[in-house]
């Protein structure tokens, strides 16, 4: 019966407590990221209409900015927990309709960005398959197959997801080392190894606002850390560590794949060599270098990769069904956790059913997978965590004007406002920009400001209303965990 305690003293309504160290958030948060997928799929585009040689050095720069804003929000992390994610932080600082608004964006965003992972899952297993001498099987078949696999190992104990992300992780991860250091020991490219990309002239050359667009929406992911603070150990240590450490590995290990690239053929011929093959920049080198059998290993932990990303942010969003319901904002079922596994199944149930329906519709409408599906929900869910980021980063500022609560002023202030300045700044770059991110000049496309403007303000109204019909419910919002 729901309310009842389970037999092991377990509430039905709560997720299992020390649960995740430092390194299974950290496997959540980096898998979201996609490392293979990132660096295959984005970082061409971002060579192509970008900065070209300078891109390392631009993603050094981002990872910089997100060291900024992790320091804002990993403090006051001391004062806010919960399984909301960023929905408590938004409560706290700036106001409980404002909190809701943001909850409200968060849950689109992160819907689209599991879409997204459908269709080029679908799109990247087709073409895999049929390259290699299989059947034209419909890309929704295997957008269908993802969903299911992805629903039934969120399920499971969050640690057996932890595992399962930790080992695709490391595997893309090594493939692209292996490319690295193949590179490096070769002696590089036409123009030998140099460091010029990191270097400001390469950096800050003609396409570096564009290329900060296609760099930060690399790092969509970095903010789930805050998702699982119920659930890890020792979560005032475990969330700001676990932030730290995914921002420095994120940055650095595309930095790294990236300049090595870039070495190989060359910083001043990469911009050429990748806008005439912008998808197969990568698999070109590994083909050369560690052979064609290694490419195909490539091409299925690129499945992988978009496997591990479907779970994390599949988790993600989850947690957020759950904190809604748990607080009375929506059905209270989201808020139901598995007798045994502890997870919240009914909220992963419902969230995989959305992914389904979507990409049903999509399917029935016969809409391109990649260059539709990927492209459209991707662009959408890069310009909705950009907001989510920007007003946590002003929450932290407005939380802690209230009570400095012996918090140095770098922390509770400087940092959060560099991070508004920059990850505004990207906000306003994306906007303008987004026929070039999404690869479509549709007006649905470039409606999704105002679409995300919108469904905040539904967010901000249906908080009102709360307020004035429930006063109980509203009374609670964002301090459920408390």
């Amino acid at each position: 019966m729901e309310g009842q305690a389970s037999m092991d003293g377990q509430s039905p309504n709560k997720l299992r407590r020390d649960a995740v160290g430092v390194a299974h958030v950290v496997f959540f948060v980096v898998a979201a990221a996609a490392p293979l997928t990132a660096v295959v799929g984005v970082t061409p585009a971002a060579f192509a209409f970008g900065n070209g040689p300078g891109v390392p050095g631009t993603f050094l720069l981002v990872g910089l900015l997100y060291l900024l804003f992790s320091v804002g929000f990993t403090t006051m992390n001391r004062f806010v927990a919960s399984a909301g994610g960023f929905y408590p932080y938004i409560t706290a600082g700036l106001g409980r309709p404002l909190g809701v608004a943001g909850a409200l964006i968060a849950l689109a965003t992160y819907n689209a960005i599991d879409i997204a992972v459908y269709g080029m899952f679908g799109f990247f297993s087709n073409a895999i398959v049929t390259s290699h001498g299989g059947p034209d099987i419909p890309w929704w078949v295997y957008a269908f197959c993802l969903g299911a696999a992805v629903y039934l190992c969120g399920k499971r104990h969050i640690a057996f997801s932890g595992k399962v992300l930790g080992f695709c992780m490391i595997a893309e991860i090594a493939i692209l080392l292996l490319l690295g250091i193949a590179i490096l020991v070769t002696g590089g490219g036409p123009e030998h190894i140099s460091v010029a990309p990191f270097g400001p002239h390469a950096m800050f050359s003609s396409g570096f606002g564009v290329a900060l667009v296609f760099v930060v929406s690399s790092f969509i992911g970095i903010e789930a850390t805050v998702i699982f603070g119920e659930e890890a150990r020792d979560p005032a240590r475990t969330i700001p560590t676990a932030t730290y450490v995914s921002v420095l590995l994120i940055a650095i290990f595309y930095a790294f794949s990236t300049w090595a690239i870039s070495v190989y053929y060359g910083p001043s011929n990469i911009l050429a060599e990748a806008t005439k093959n912008t998808a197969t920049l990568y698999l070109n080198a590994i083909d050369r270098l560690l052979g064609p059998g290694t490419a195909l290993v490539m091409n299925v932990l690129l499945l992988a990769s978009l496997f591990a990303c479907g779970l994390s942010f599949h988790s993600t969003i989850n947690r957020y069904f759950f904190a809604i319901g748990r607080e009375g904002l929506a059905w209270s079922g989201f808020a139901r956790t598995h007798r045994d596994h502890e997870s919240p199944h009914v909220a992963g149930a419902v969230q995989t059913l959305i992914g389904m329906g979507a990409t049903a519709a999509f399917a029935l409408t016969r809409q391109d997978p990649y260059a539709v599906v990927f492209a459209w929900m991707g662009t959408f869910a890069s310009l909705g965590i950009l907001v989510i980021q920007i007003m946590v980063s002003i929450a932290v500022i407005a939380f802690f004007s209230r009570n400095a609560q012996g918090i140095g002023l770098w922390h509770r202030l400087i940092a959060p406002a560099l991070s508004t300045a920059g990850l505004g700044t990207c906000l306003v770059l994306m906007a303008f920009n987004l026929s070039l991110v999404s690869g479509s000049d549709s007006r649905i496309v470039n409606a999704f400001p105002s679409l995300l403007a919108l469904i905040g303000a539904i967010g901000f109204a249906f908080a009102i209303w709360v307020r004035s019909r429930r006063p109980e419910i509203y009374a609670r919002l964002g301090r459920a965990f408390e």
